[in-house]
Order: structure tokens, then C-alpha cells, then sequence
């Protein structure tokens, strides 16, 4: 019998827990190890930030459902990783011995690397859409701002690694805006560190640049790239836009109303600095089967593993793991696991695939860069109302996936699906 770990509750944690139940021998016991006792689906967050969803529209209780999958659990959370002793330590002072470690915790939000950023609850000035906790407070303090509104800055700060939700929550918040007939009253202004609109940490996808910059002009939002944010107050954002070498270029003070600026993410205390298992910024090394090189019963899927930017750019811009990649990396692991208990070497490796569903509130894109380091095979990117409504079925789908315990490649379906669609419409 081999004892399996996965720290983690989320997109990544959640279905590697019920992918390998799937593929265990029946005698292995799974323990998944959270910070949390719910599960809460992030796309949704920007929809709950402006009060489109409640919190209990996109959040379940963890426990119950692994226990119909016979998969252990602790809402202890991980204090700290010792790989040496395989062995977990947990918040509440007890450990987990493992033979098998899956790490999936997702990122620490790093708003401490730029002063002000962050929620009032952090003693920052801007809110955040990364965790359903912000997105209940972004809420609240979007309640205030269409009673008294005023300018908006939304975007991300250098060294962000996921740049669909800064784009996602511009619209939104722009298409409630409008429905509310407060359009008029609300400058918008984008700020970001990559290259150029629709960059996306992609090096872009298709004609993302010339779309993105059409819709933005379209509803009038105004932006600003190589942009380096150096410190918020309250009110106020300092920003210096940086030349194509690098090179600061002019200095910009952005008055605000309501900001959502995303941070950069590094690696969570619990696994940060270990030598051997992360790199400097604390995302966990992987080889091409999503196993530490070092720690080889240590494997790593999800925003947590470590991969290299797609190209270099004037500021610092991560490459995003989307929902796609994050699958497919489950799956390997998942057979890679196997493998190992029946004493046999690994063979699987993910698709390096980059897939999104954008929403803009009223319409959305969609992109599929195949793989996500050009050249591609596909580099695809198209908008419409299509998108919209698929993001609203991906939702429910994923909830009920994770309701029933189910570990179907959900993603694999929804990209088939929306490359269907989206040829019917064109």
C-alpha cells in the first residue's frame, strides 16, 4: 500500500485527487491536504466582484465529496514540505508521511513586492479578483463605488503571469457599468507590463494585439504597456512606462476611484526555498513528466511549477498556466504515479497547450495557442457572444464535475467545443 499526498484544493488539486483514485490500486489511500475547507471555482471570481454570483453559487464544502471518493482530507493547510523525511508538516502541528507527494497549491500573491497594492484587509489600496475572499471584498467596495463613481485602473503588475482575468474584469466591470448608465461617468485606464494589448504572456495568439486594441478603443479604454507600477496610495497610482529597451520613458500618477491591478505570484512559504525542489521564486522544478529531478517521488502541477517565460520582453512577464495545460498535467502525473507503484518508469508528458475563455460581460474571446511556445501548430483567437455563454456552461460543467467526483478532461471537451462553435459562427 502507498500513501499519496496532494496538497492543494483546487483546479490543479481537486481533479488530481480524483484522477488518481481513479488510476490507484485499490489498497493506495489519498490524502488531499488544503488551507481551506471549501473549493471555490476562480474563473468566477470577477463575476462575483460585481455582484453577478454569490459566493455559495461558486463554492462547495471539500470534505463531503472526497469521502464519496474515499480520499482522505485535512483542512490543516501545509506549513512546511520536508522531502529529506517525506513527510508534510501541517498548520496544526500534526504530519503526513507520504510515499508519493503531488504539489498543487497554486501561487502566494506577492502584493508585498510592490507598496500599496493589495486589499484594505493587507493595508493596500487596490483589489484583487485572485481568491473568492478578495473577489467578496471587491464586491463590497464596488457596491460603494457606483453610488459615487469616478476613474478606474485595472490591470496587472510587472512580473504577472496571468493576464486573461486583468482583461476579463476590465470588461466586465465596463459592461455593468453600462447596464447601470453610468458608462459616461467612469474613465478607464489599463495598465500592464506586457509589450503590447493582447500580448497575454503568450508573445500573443492569432491577432489577439489587433483585436483587444480594437475592443478597447471600441469601449473606450485607454492603456498603457511596458508598465511598471512602482507604488499605490490611497487614490493614486504611480506607474513609469518603460521604452522597448527597457529604458524608463515618462512617468504617468493615475488618479482612481476602484482599481483591480493583479500581483505577481511566487512560490507559497510552505515549499519556498528548498533547495533542489523550487527555484528562486519558489515555483516547483519539474522534468518532463511533472517530477521534482531531485525529489523523484515529488511531483508538481498547476500554476505552482516552474516554467520559463515565452520570450523576453522589457519588463518581466510569466508565461500563464491555463486551465488546459493544468488538466494535462494531471493526467500525466496521474499515469506517471502508476507507473511508479507498479515499479515501472513514467511515460507520460502534458501538452504545453495554451487555451482561454475570455468573458467580457456581453460577449468574449477565446484563444488556442497549440503549443504555447511559438511557432505553433495552431494560433487561434476569435470573439463574440459565443464566448459569453460558454463561459457560463464551462462554470456550471466544472462545478458539477467537482460535485460528483468525476475526472473528466473537461477542458479537452470545452476547446473542441468552442473551436465548433466558433467556425459556425464565422
Amino acid at each position: 500500500m502507498a500513501h499519496i499526498v496532494i496538497i492543494g484544493a483546487g483546479i490543479g488539486g481537486m481533479p488530481m485527487a480524483y484522477e488518481m483514485r481513479e488510476l490507484a490500486r485499490p489498497e493506495d489511500r489519498i490524502t488531499v491536504v488544503s488551507n481551506s475547507p471549501t473549493f471555490h471555482f476562480v474563473p468566477s471570481n470577477p463575476w462575483v466582484a460585481v455582484d453577478w454570483r454569490q459566493r455559495g453559487d461558486i463554492e462547495l464544502d471539500i470534505g463531503p465529496v472526497l469521502a464519496k471518493r474515499k480520499i482522505g482530507f485535512s483542512a490543516a493547510g501545509a506549513k512546511r514540505v520536508h522531502p529529506a523525511e517525506n513527510r508534510v508538516e501541517l498548520g496544526d502541528g500534526s504530519s503526513l508521511a507520504y510515499d508519493f507527494l503531488v504539489i498543487a497549491t497554486g501561487p502566494k500573491l506577492a502584493f508585498d513586492e510592490v507598496p500599496g497594492l493589495g486589499p484594505a484587509s493587507g493595508g493596500g489600496h487596490t483589489q484583487s479578483i485572485c481568491h473568492v475572499d478578495h473577489a467578496v471584498d471587491a464586491q463590497h467596495a464596488w457596491h460603494s463605488f457606483v453610488k459615487e463613481p469616478g476613474p478606474i485602473v485595472v490591470g496587472a503588475v510587472q512580473g504577472a503571469s496571468c493576464y486573461g482575468p486583468a482583461y476579463e474584469f476590465a470588461m466586465i466591470m465596463e459592461t455593468d457599468l453600462r447596464r447601470r448608465k453610468l458608462r459616461d461617468r467612469v474613465p478607464m485606464t489599463f495598465v500592464t507590463p506586457e509589450p503590447y494589448i493582447g500580448h497575454l504572456g503568450l508573445g500573443g495568439v492569432g491577432d489577439s494585439k489587433g483585436l483587444l486594441e480594437s475592443i478597447f478603443r471600441d469601449r473606450h479604454i485607454k492603456w498603457i504597456c511596458n508598465a511598471k507600477t512602482t507604488r499605490v496610495e490611497a487614490g493614486r497610482m504611480f506607474v513609469t512606462e518603460h521604452d522597448e529597451d527597457g529604458k524608463p520613458k515618462k512617468e504617468h500618477e493615475l488618479p482612481f476611484k476602484y482599481s483591480m491591478m493583479l500581483p505577481a505570484f511566487k512560490g507559497v512559504d510552505a515549499v519556498f526555498g528548498i533547495e533542489g525542489l523550487t527555484n528562486p521564486r519558489g515555483f516547483i522544478t519539474i522534468d518532463q513528466f511533472q517530477r521534482n529531478p531531485k525529489f523523484r517521488n515529488i511531483y508538481s502541477v498547476g500554476v505552482c511549477v516552474a516554467i520559463p517565460p515565452v520570450e523576453a520582453t522589457p519588463l518581466p512577464v510569466g508565461a500563464p498556466k491555463t486551465g488546459y495545460m493544468i488538466e494535462s498535467m494531471v493526467t500525466a502525473t496521474a499515469h506517471n504515479i502508476r507507473a511508479a507503484l507498479d515499479g515501472q518508469e513514467p511515460t507520460k508528458t502534458a501538452t504545453w497547450n495554451a487555451v482561454c475563455l475570455a468573458d467580457f460581460g456581453d460577449s468574449g474571446a477565446a484563444f488556442v495557442a497549440l503549443p504555447q511556445i511559438p511557432p505553433r501548430n495552431v494560433n487561434w483567437f476569435s470573439e463574440g457572444k459565443w464566448v459569453h455563454l460558454a463561459k457560463i456552461g464551462f462554470e456550471k460543467y466544472f462545478l458539477r464535475k467537482m460535485r460528483n467526483g468525476t475526472s473528466e478532461p473537461v477542458f479537452e471537451k470545452m476547446v473542441l467545443k468552442a473551436m465548433g462553435i466558433a467556425k459556425l459562427k464565422n
